[in-house]
This record gives structure tokens, C-alpha cells and sequence, in this order.
């Protein structure tokens, strides 16, 4: 590294984002930069270790001390080039990403951690400014080889841009009017703006790839006529079956699933219209049950409509402020965090059981009958507390406690495994079907953007290696060697 002591010498800073104030009053991004040469002596703070844990944090592997060394040295361009190798997507991940690479920092261990996340976003946003992320590649060399996605969601999106980049003819289909999948209706526009993904989805059809929207398989196409018509045929469509509540008045009118009310939200922001009920949270006891970054997201969406006051509630215990025995480095520590929307005026509860709906004489919602619990982690269990049943007034309760599984049902004979996902061949990402291959969350299960985006590149080293005999694009099991220069 340039600098051997910076890690000696600055503290950890992070972006800013705008007060509360200003940023819940549109759904627009808040993220306010740090100065670029803030931004160089952060990129200092990384010691360049031996061996670097945070490309294994990482789930794309990607390569961290160089991209920091070159941000250090105010060679953005550079920086971006890394950064690219083994991310298609860096302007997204920059923005969501929880950057499990930062748990895994060496530097981590006795001090705070090298501002990674902050790194990324600030050389994407360097690159858009400049225009290096709209690059076009006019030296594809077509193989004749043609592959249907179905999906364009993160891993539908990345394995589309390696295999157009390998030469193949690429068709992505999207049952949605708009290309992204959950990255377009599943993050509000206020972590995420749509301008952003737009972006990368221009540049790939510059390149070639093809798009077909409102395209539902097993509705407009089958799988089958897929396989018919394409060399090969990949299935990134996701988990989305909400994980339900089968409590007692389930059917109280005023309880929906997170993503519907997040999906519809983001149709008003933009414009575009729905044949859903409404669903608002405007002047609304709103009660999130599930502490993740779903249930985050409906919390910040909530304040943005003008609930009248919101409520977060988890099953789970709530986490240590420190890493503990559970969680040791180089592990992600799930510690107590506090995400922008909670931030913005969200009380939170946690080890919390809901018992059942409250409605009243019409099917109306009006609260939630609760009980604390207590959790035994050797027995991975919990237990009611006595006499500690309480009522949580609610007009609103948004569901957000994940998904189950993809939606499989028109898939034909597809095998399941145990978790209802789609079954692949360990290792490379094949399908009981001969040139059916799978990629996403519809393999792993619920997983991070992050991790989507990993699965869909893996997942095109496959399908080239099973279409051309071998591949030379990059997977994160290659050598960092060949790549790191």
C-alpha cells in the first residue's frame, strides 16, 4: 500500500445523510457524500493484509485492498476497474449492500473497520459522473448460442451481462413492465432510485441483450416452449411467497404483505398505475412485524405517507451491541443496528409474539394481541411470559418476516428440494431438466442483492462452460492472481 500507517493515523468516517427533516419529505436518495479527500485518507486506513478476510465477506469476492489503494491514490478510474472484475453492478451494491466485507476487516478485529461501503458508492457515483460505467463493448464476439433468462432481478441481471460479454445471444424475460425485478419494485426509490438501474439496463441493451417485459412463464410462455426455442434456458425468478402469519383473524382488513405495500408505493412514486386495493399508511397506527431490511424499508415508506405513528416488532431476541462468543470475527457480527428509516421516528420491540388480529364489527383492524417471550439459544426455542400479554393499537400491520420459497407451481416437472426452492446439480447450477439451470434466490433461498448478483455470475461460468465446453469468464473461485492487476 501507498500509505502503511493510515490505518494508525485516521479515524473511520462514514457518508452522511440528510437530517430527517428534509429527506422524509420526498422519496428521493439522501446519501450526502464524504469529500474525496476524506475519501483518500479512508482508503488509506486499509493495511493491505497478508490475507484479505473481507474478499472472503464478500460474497462477490471482490477486490477490496485495490480498489481502496487506488481511491488512497486519487485514481478513481483505476478503482473502478477493479471494482468491476467482480461486480457488475457497483453503483447497486454501493447503495444497499449491509457490506458483510466490513465484518470481516482485519483491521476490524481491535479497531473500527476500513469504510468500505462508503469506498464503493463513492467510486460508482465517481464513475457515472465521468461516464465510465456507460461504456459500451462494440468487440462482443457472437458464438451463435442463444439463452432466455426468466427474471431480471439481480441474478437474472448479472448472468445476462457475463453471458452477452461471453459472446451468447441473450433474452431476459420480466412478467413486470419494468426491468429490475425486486431491485425496481422491492426497494423504495429513496435507497435505491430507479434512474440508477435504468442505467446498466441501457448499457446492456446497447450490447445486445434482449428484454421483454410484462412476460409471464407458465402465463404468456411456457418453460417448454422455452427449451424449444433456446440453446439453454435460466430460472432467476426469485423468492417471492411472503412468509405468512396464520394467526386468528388473519383476514382483519388492514393487514398486507410488506412487498405489496412496497411494490404499489413505488407504482405511485413513479407514476404508473395498479389495480390493487390502496394500501396506505396515511394517518395509520402502522405495526411492522419483522426487523428486517423489508420491514425497514416499510417503516421508512410509512413515515414518508404520513403514518400517524409506526411501530417495528421482532420475534427475535434483540442483538448485543458487541460481538459476543456467537459471533466471532471473521463472521458477520449481528449486532444491534439502527437502519436510516428507524432513524427517521420508529419505536421497536423485540422477542415479541403476536397472538392474534383484533378486529372489530366489520372486519376492521384495530390492534394486535402480543406476548413477550423469552428465548432459550441452547434449544434454539422460546417461551411465553407469564402474564405478559399486552395490545398494540394498529390500523395497519405490514407483514415483513421474509419469503419461503419461489413460485413453482407452473414450472412443470421441475424437482424441489426440501425447501420447495428449485433443485440444482451441486456445484454447477443445473436443473433435473437438461438445459434448464437455475440461479438466485430460487436456488439458495432469501438471500442479499449482493449475493444474488454472485449467484448469476457463478451461474453464467456454468451455463458458458456448458454451452462452449470451457469458459474464461471470471468466477470468484479463480485465482485473485490473473485479475488483480
Amino acid at each position: 500500500m501507498s500509505k502503511i500507517t493510515g490505518f494508525k493515523e485516521f479515524d473511520r468516517k462514514t457518508h452522511l445523510y440528510l437530517d430527517v427533516e428534509k429527506r422524509v419529505s420526498n422519496y428521493k436518495e439522501f446519501v450526502v457524500p464524504l469529500p474525496k479527500d476524506e475519501l483518500e485518507k479512508q482508503g488509506s486506513r486499509c493495511m493491505d493484509c497478508g490475507i484479505p478476510f473481507c474478499h472472503n465477506g464478500c460474497p462477490l469476492g471482490n477486490l477490496i485492498p485495490s480498489f481502496n489503494d487506488a481511491v488512497y491514490r486519487g485514481d478513481y478510474k483505476s478503482a473502478y476497474q477493479k471494482l468491476k472484475k467482480t461486480n457488475n453492478f457497483p453503483e447497486i451494491t454501493g447503495r444497499i449492500c449491509p457490506a458483510p466485507c466490513e465484518s470481516s476487516c482485519v483491521l476490524g478485529i481491535n479497531k473500527p473497520p476500513v469504510a468500505i461501503k462508503s469506498i464503493e458508492y463513492a467510486i460508482a457515483e465517481q464513475a457515472c459522473n465521468e461516464g465510465w460505467d456507460n461504456k459500451i463493448n462494440k468487440n462482443i464476439q457472437r458464438t451463435g448460442k442463444t439463452i432466455a433468462i426468466v427474471g431480471s432481478g439481480p441474478a437474472g441481471l448479472s448472468c445476462a451481462d457475463q453471458l452477452n460479454q461471453a459472446g451468447h445471444e441473450v433474452t431476459v424475460y420480466e412478467r413486470e413492465n419494468k426491468i429490475g425485478g425486486l431491485l425496481v419494485y422491492g426497494i423504495p426509490n429513496f435507497k435505491l432510485e430507479k434512474e440508477v438501474v435504468q442505467r446498466s439496463v441501457s448499457r446492456m441493451e446497447k450490447e445486445g441483450v434482449k428484454f421483454k417485459t410484462n412476460t409471464a412463464i407458465g402465463k404468456d410462455i411456457s418453460l417448454e416452449e422455452l427449451q424449444n426455442k433456446f440453446d439453454t434456458v435460466i430460472l432467476a425468478i426469485g423468492s417471492t411467497i411472503p412468509r405468512d402469519l396464520a394467526i386468528e383473524n388473519r383476514d382483519a382488513h388492514g393487514v398486507y404483505f410488506a412487498m405489496d405495500f412496497l411494490t404499489q408505493n413505488t407504482k405511485k412514486v413513479m407514476g404508473i398505475s395498479y389495480l390493487q386495493e390502496e394500501i396506505s399508511a396515511k394517518g395509520k397506527k402502522v405495526v411492522v412485524i419483522g426487523g428486517g431490511d423489508t420491514g425497514s424499508d416499510c417503516v421508512g415508506t410509512s413515515i414518508r405517507q404520513g403514518a400517524e405513528s409506526v411501530t417495528q416488532i421482532e420475534l427475535m431476541p434483540k442483538p448485543p451491541k458487541e460481538r459476543d462468543d456467537t459471533m466471532p470475527w471473521p463472521l458477520y457480527d449481528r449486532i444491534f443496528r439502527t437502519s436510516s428509516s428507524q432513524e427517521e421516528g420508529c419505536e421497536r420491540d423485540f422477542a415479541i409474539l403476536s397472538k392474534k388480529f383484533i378486529k372489530e364489527e366489520g372486519g376492521k383492524l384495530t390492534g394486535i394481541e402480543a406476548v413477550k417471550i423469552k428465548w432459550d439459544d441452547s434449544k434454539r426455542s422460546f417461551q411465553e411470559i407469564e402474564n405478559s400479554n399486552f395490545i398494540i393499537e394498529a390500523d395497519l400491520v405490514l407483514l415483513a418476516m421474509g419469503f419461503v420459497h419461489p413460485e413453482t407451481t407452473k414450472l412443470g416437472k421441475l424437482k424441489l428440494d426440501e425447501r420447495k426452492n428449485i433443485l440444482a446439480k451441486e456445484g454447477n447450477y443445473c436443473t433435473n431438466l437438461d438445459n434448464v439451470f437455475v440461479a438466485g434466490d430460487a436456488r439458495r433461498g432469501q438471500s442479499l442483492v449482493v449475493t444474488a448478483i454472485s449467484e448469476g455470475r457463478e451461474c453464467a461460468v456454468k451455463v458458458d462452460q456448458f454451452l462452449m465446453g470451457k469458459s474464461f469468464l471470471h468466477s470468484k473461485f479463480n485465482s485473485f492472481t490473473d485479475i488483480n492487476n
